[in-house]
């Protein structure tokens, strides 16, 4: 969908840009298990981002789809609960900051996916677990 053709469409907010990238559902969710090496290091940063309503890492949330480094770039794929969410670029830029403080890492970018569409499915047990501690009821 090239942009405006969201304009009438009530599941997207008009002050984004989507970009529909393709990420395998299968994969998901992403925890980094099996992730060594600075890979490791990045997804372990990653796992110290909390959802700024819940005390909930922004990978038990599911939100991310993926880590890739390479000659010490760290490039980060995720997604939000939902495209209109208020805290988009506080944790576009938490995440940006986690990643880029993992050692081996000189550089850091986030790529902001939505697709396939972020749902409770994509919550970790863990993360289930915390959210009902928090008083959410999943």
């Amino acid at each position: 969908m090239a942009s405006g053709e969201f304009d009438d469409d009530p599941r997207y907010c008009g002050y984004t840009t989507y970009e529909f990238g393709e990420v395998d559902p299968d994969g998901l969710p992403a925890t980094g298990e099996g992730a060594t090496g600075v890979e490791r290091r990045v997804w372990d940063a990653l796992y110290e981002v909390e959802d700024p309503e819940m005390p909930v890492s922004v990978v038990d949330l599911g939100l991310i789809y993926g880590v890739d480094v390479t000659d010490g770039h760290a490039s980060v794929r995720m997604t939000l609960t939902y495209t209109g969410c208020p805290a988009r670029d506080m944790l576009l830029g938490d995440v940006e900051s986690a990643a880029a403080s993992a050692e081996g890492v000189e550089s850091s970018a986030v790529e902001l996916v939505w697709s396939p569409e972020w749902s409770l499915d994509l919550v970790t047990e863990a993360g289930k677990t915390a959210l009902r501690e928090f008083g959410v009821s999943i």
